[in-house]
């Protein structure tokens, strides 16, 4: 029996009678991505693409942030379990191209931070609207694993590869008009106005002449499709990562809230 909504708990939906969905990552911790939740990501793309009634999607995060990124638990299951990180990159995977696969268009409201797994659907969304105190990271490289997810596919395309390279490599935070004026995102607004701005491009696309929308993405993200083998390596090269000494120590870190102690005598 093919999956429905029911089968995707983390997630809200929201329909609106003129083909506008919205959907919401609404959970603890600033909406932090835990295993059932980053299932939930991964799969959800082809249920929606065979709803008739849906013609644009929006994602949001609940309240006043996009989503802090994979949680405590996410990431310790990827740590410790082989099982566990075979599913969780398969995941992962799914996510990015399950996205780029998907032929309606996708609008993100982007407010507070968007990190990790929640930054996935909020950058390779069709036209992003982020808040002016949107707070962007990629954390991979802080966490100790390389950049992979989402970066390797998108960022240099979105801000060429001196910047990628700065950004992924140092983990710094993008602020919502930096973000803007270097490429990241479609547009910035003022916070209040991120949720109004998403839903007016959302109902303008479902106004518009829907296979021209549609056949216009599917071709524009050829240049996704190109770079695939790119993502492979790098989603590749992160799960091998989780498996090493330095993420134990980003991890630790991030749970008691201090500067990571790499070993700098580590090589590959």
């Amino acid at each position: 029996m093919p999956a429905t909504y029911d089968d995707f708990p983390t997630l809200r939906f929201e329909p609106t009678d003129h083909g506008v969905l919205h959907l919401v990552l609404d959970a603890p911790g600033l909406n932090s991505v835990g295993p059932e939740m980053h299932r939930d990501l991964a799969d959800i793309w082809p249920v929606i693409e065979r709803d008739p009634a849906v013609k644009v999607v929006l994602v949001r995060g609940a309240g006043n942030a996009f989503s802090s990124g994979g949680s405590f638990d996410l990431i310790a299951e990827t740590i410790g379990d082989y099982q566990g990180r075979l599913r969780i990159m398969r995941e992962a995977r799914d996510l990015v191209l399950n996205l780029v696969n998907f032929d309606k268009p996708v609008v993100s409201a982007i407010r507070g931070p968007a990190v990790g797994a929640g930054l996935v659907v909020a950058l390779l969304a069709d036209i992003s609207v982020a808040g002016r105190t949107a707070r962007i990271i990629d954390g991979h490289t802080k966490l100790g694993v390389a950049a992979g997810d989402h970066a390797a596919i998108c960022w240099p395309l979105l801000v060429g590869m001196a910047k990628a390279k700065y950004y992924l490599l140092t983990c710094e935070t993008l602020r919502g008009e930096e973000a803007e004026r270097i490429g990241l995102v479609s547009t910035c607004v003022d916070d209040d106005q991120v949720l109004p701005t998403a839903t007016r491009v959302a109902d303008d696309l479902a106004k518009g002449a829907h296979n021209a929308i549609r056949w216009t993405k599917r071709s524009l993200n050829h240049w996704y499709r190109m770079f695939a083998p790119t993502f492979e390596a790098s989603l590749g090269l992160e799960f091998l990562g989780f498996a090493g000494p330095d993420v134990r120590e980003g991890l630790a870190a991030q749970r008691e809230k201090r500067p990571a102690r790499f070993d700098a005598g580590a090589d590959g």
